[in-house]
């Protein structure tokens, strides 16, 4: 039997879910692993990761994951342990929007089931984080309705798995679901 307790956080740009997600991490007591999926593209971008370090504590490790969610997980997930993914919504477009390239990887399919795996495998204490973009009107493009909506997918595929999902809106978290 896998002894894992999975928390899915979701919410908008700014909602505070990553800060939520960070308080949950110190509550745990466990010795916490920050995965981290950004890739740095610019000076704002930069600033924004730069906020994200300031808040969080020194000691917590860190793993940067861009690509290779999965295997990250799986490395850091262990009973007496807690894993803070954040967030989602950067490692998707890592996958359907890589750098140098105008068409997402080949294999970006076959890397959100080894995560979803990954997810449904892990022990220990586990908060994913993503955005909810899906609330708007159907966007333009092709390329931007391919990442919209594998991004519910992959958003509804791990909430489905995990024990709780909470939505963050305005700061303040809300429970779609609970044991």
């Amino acid at each position: 039997m896998i002894s894992r307790d999975l928390t899915f956080i979701v919410g908008g740009a700014r909602s505070g879910k990553s800060a939520h997600a960070e308080r949950l991490a110190l509550e745990s007591g466990l010795p916490v692993t920050y995965i981290a999926t950004a890739r740095i593209a610019d000076d704002e971008f930069a600033a924004r990761v730069a906020h994200h370090r300031a808040r969080r504590p020194a000691h917590w490790a860190l793993v940067e994951a861009p690509l290779d969610l999965a295997g990250a997980l799986d490395s850091a997930a262990a009973a007496g342990r807690c894993v803070l993914i954040d967030c989602l919504t950067l490692w998707l477009a890592n996958l359907l929007c890589p750098r140098d390239s105008e068409v997402p990887l080949p294999d970006w399919s076959a890397r959100l089931d080894a995560f979803t795996a990954a997810c449904a495998r892990a022990q220990g204490t586990v908060l994913v984080v993503s955005n909810e973009i899906g609330m708007g009107v159907v966007p333009l493009g092709a390329a931007t309705r391919l990442y919209v909506d594998e991004l519910g997918r992959l958003n509804q595929r791990i909430a489905a798995l995990a024990d709780r999902a909470t939505l963050v809106a305005a700061g303040l978290p809300l429970t779609l679901k609970s044991p």
